[in-house]
């Protein structure tokens, strides 16, 4: 891409108005996310050939990018009227729409068309898909979503068939990681209706992180560490029957057939073994009498104990994933205001990764107590979580975690918000304890921080009064 960058401004300084170069230039800078160069490229090639409607097309890409969706469904609209048949720009503007949320019926409307134009295209499929999955059209949303696999074009590694619900009774049942850790925490819970359907053994894949957690909540299933080709090392084990499957943990749904009202174990199917939750509460105690003294043991019976996840892992592996994490993290000051609402609660560090340092120097008035220095894995994650009261997060694995099991969650969403959650909805069907405070514009995160505030504010009322806990 360096290279490409080089000849295209070689090219420009011979032939500063092509605006076909332009257009190029313009996009292979948006591929480097350099979108504020691209911006500037694509504004000037639109604006000496307005009639190109690739240029406006890579225009709305970048706009895109930089979240000003309508300014992207402007440019998209442009791209259309001058190339009608154009399916890509056709499900871009859809996907742009989308993102406003202000006119469903339209952006289903144009998912349609593009399908209809180009129906071998994965990247208008896996749009169409994403759309419908935000609608909560989870059985044609999640059929559609399995074109994710021509985005990607690799299966893990695996040679054996791909399932999809057969009955294979006596047969091995692969289910493979795909994703980060929260996608394997949220979509594990259908194991055990994978292996009523299949009637076959079930194995799951994961990595090892996960496996220690696992293997605790799901007893009676062969959890194996993910190690990318599992077939050469599993798949010809005695034992396991003449005939092997895979399917990834995400494809589950698709091929269980479920819908928005047959999600199961929402109301949580995660625990780590009691003698971790004993192992952390002893530690919670002992880091309590060092910040709080004598105050110590009133603190932990009457104070509202607050987990807290400011920020996601950067996966700079995956473009679209690290792009996300940029907008989906922030930083702990921006969560001063909590202290605020609920004075005299004690806050938990449960963040890890470039941003964890930052639980050193908490805001005013935020009694912080950081002792993720002895998390080594998630069993460690969910044995800490297990002696809090709530935890507050973005849209983190941490945050699946807590929910998953059954703890009250108050997670913190981006305003382009991940299609799993619901448009518009505050309650998910995933998890019953989980609420969800989207941003009303990009990178604006005070309106979820006062709605956070707010119902932990209920939350200590309800704890200081001996009710249980409300979820939010």
């Amino acid at each position: 891409m360096t290279e490409a960058l080089r000849l295209y401004r070689s090219e420009l300084e011979l032939n500063p108005d092509d605006a076909l170069i332009l257009s190029n230039y313009g996009a292979a800078l948006s591929e480097t996310n350099d979108f504020q160069g691209s911006l500037t490229a694509l504004k000037r090639a639109v604006r000496v050939a307005p009639e190109m409607a690739d240029a406006w097309c890579n225009l709305g890409n970048t706009l895109t990018h930089l979240q000003d969706y309508r300014g992207a469904v402007q440019a998209y609209q442009q791209s259309v009227k001058l190339n009608g048949n154009h399916p890509l720009a056709i499900s871009n503007l859809a996907f742009a729409i989308d993102q406003l949320g202000d006119n469903p019926a339209l952006a289903r409307k144009l998912h349609k068309m593009a399908v209809r134009l180009d129906p071998e295209n994965e990247q208008t499929r896996t749009n169409n898909a994403l759309s419908l999955l935000r609608e909560g059209n989870y059985l044609e949303g999640f059929r559609e979503y399995e074109w994710r696999w021509t985005t990607y074009r690799k299966r893990l590694g695996l040679t054996v068939p791909t399932w999809q619900g057969e009955s294979m009774p006596g047969g091995t049942l692969f289910v493979t990681t795909e994703g980060g850790y929260g996608d394997m925490i949220q979509f594990c819970r259908f194991l055990p209706q994978a292996e009523i359907v299949s009637s076959g053994n079930v194995v799951l894949t994961a990595r090892a992180e996960l496996l220690s957690l696992l293997r605790h909540s799901f007893p009676t299933f062969t959890i194996i560490e993910e190690k990318g080709d599992i077939e050469p090392a599993h798949g010809q084990k005695s034992g396991m029957g003449q005939s092997l499957a895979q399917v990834s943990v995400m494809s589950l749904p698709f091929a269980l057939g479920a819908t928005i009202d047959s999600i199961p174990m929402a109301g949580g199917y995660l625990a780590p073994p009691p003698v971790v939750i004993a192992e952390w509460k002893k530690l919670q105690a002992e880091a309590l009498l060092k910040e709080f003294g004598a105050e110590a043991e009133e603190r932990l019976k009457k104070s509202l104990h607050i987990g807290l996840v400011w920020a996601g892992g950067a996966h700079s592996e995956v473009r679209e994933a690290e792009l996300a994490n940029r907008r989906r993290s922030t930083d702990l000051s921006t969560f001063t205001k909590l202290a605020q609402y609920v004075p005299d609660s004690v806050f938990y560090s449960l963040q890890v990764g470039d941003k964890a340092d930052q639980a050193l120097s908490p805001p005013a008035k935020m009694r912080m107590i950081d002792l993720t220095g002895h998390i080594q894995d998630f069993s460690d994650t969910a044995g800490l979580i297990a002696n809090l009261d709530v935890v507050v997060a973005v849209d983190t694995s941490t945050a699946h975690l807590a929910a998953a099991m059954g703890k009250p969650v108050i997670m913190l969403s981006r305003y382009d918000q991940c299609w799993r959650w619901l448009r518009g909805k505050v309650e998910t069907p995933w998890y019953e304890t989980m609420r969800i405070f989207q941003q009303p514009a990009p990178f604006d995160w005070s309106e979820p921080v006062n709605c956070a505030g707010r119902a932990l504010k209920k939350m200590r009322k309800a704890k200081s009064q001996g009710k249980v806990l409300i979820t939010c």
